[in-house]
């Protein structure tokens, strides 16, 4: 909570340096800044954000309750480089550290502590993206953004030969994804502020499955793949 805080608080700062930077930033006859900027090669930033996790899961069997997914909101930093490829094509690599939480609860528990896996994550995020923006008006330009990703799960249990029996929830250590989003790119008159939100998609099943081959924890699922809204804010 204490790293949310400050992010609201940064983020608030940032605001007001930004609405006080020019009195027309908005208006019909805005102050134009940071004009040549994005006209350089590449450029760099930084970004601090906020996610929430999720898995889809696929059954090979139709069970009548479905594991249950608790999300909860996460804490995300990292570093941006961007590459101009055009006037509105960028190509940018944002590798980041991503904290996030999920609780599972199985069906068929009486239980508490048999049905219920918390699962903490701790991944390593290397996304490369494309940035199409828009024709940039006064101070704002609007963007979207795509690409694929690869993370690395340094949580997952993946080498722990225990597993839902000794109450240790296993995943793959590497997966990968597809990420779509959105954002806004505004120019006030020391730095470029980008509020931004974007959906991921897992690819691949990062479930790794129990010992025994009908586990009641594992045993049915045909596939667990993670999925995320992502919200940066971006400093360059």
């Amino acid at each position: 909570m204490k790293k949310i805080a400050a992010l609201i608080i940064l983020f608030t700062l940032s605001l007001d340096s930004i609405a006080q930077s020019g009195t027309n930033m908005f208006g019909k006859d805005p102050i134009i800044h940071l004009e040549n900027f994005q006209k350089q090669r590449v450029y760099f930033g930084y970004y601090l954000g906020f996610n929430t996790f999720d898995f889809k899961i696929d059954y090979k069997d139709v069970q009548p309750i479905d594991v249950a997914v608790k999300k909860t909101t996460g804490f995300n930093v990292g570093i941006v480089a961007d590459l101009k490829l055009q006037e509105y094509i960028n190509l940018r690599f944002e590798p980041g550290l991503y904290y996030a939480k999920r609780d599972l609860t199985f069906p068929g528990f009486i239980n508490e502590a048999e049905a219920l896996r918390e699962v903490s994550s701790t991944y390593i995020h290397f996304p490369l993206l494309l940035k199409f923006s828009a024709l940039r008006t006064g101070n704002i330009r609007p963007y979207l953004v795509g690409g694929i990703s690869s993370t690395l799960n340094l949580s997952s249990n993946s080498k722990s030969k225990d597993d839902n029996n000794e109450q240790k929830f296993r995943v793959k250590p590497w997966t990968s994804s597809y990420e779509v989003g959105f954002g806004i790119d505004i120019f006030s008159q020391y730095f470029i502020f980008s509020p931004s939100i974007r959906g991921l998609f897992g690819l691949k099943d990062e479930l790794i499955r129990d010992n025994d081959p009908n586990s009641p924890w594992t045993g049915n699922i045909d596939s667990m793949k993670s999925r995320a809204i992502l919200i940066n804010f971006t400093f360059h």
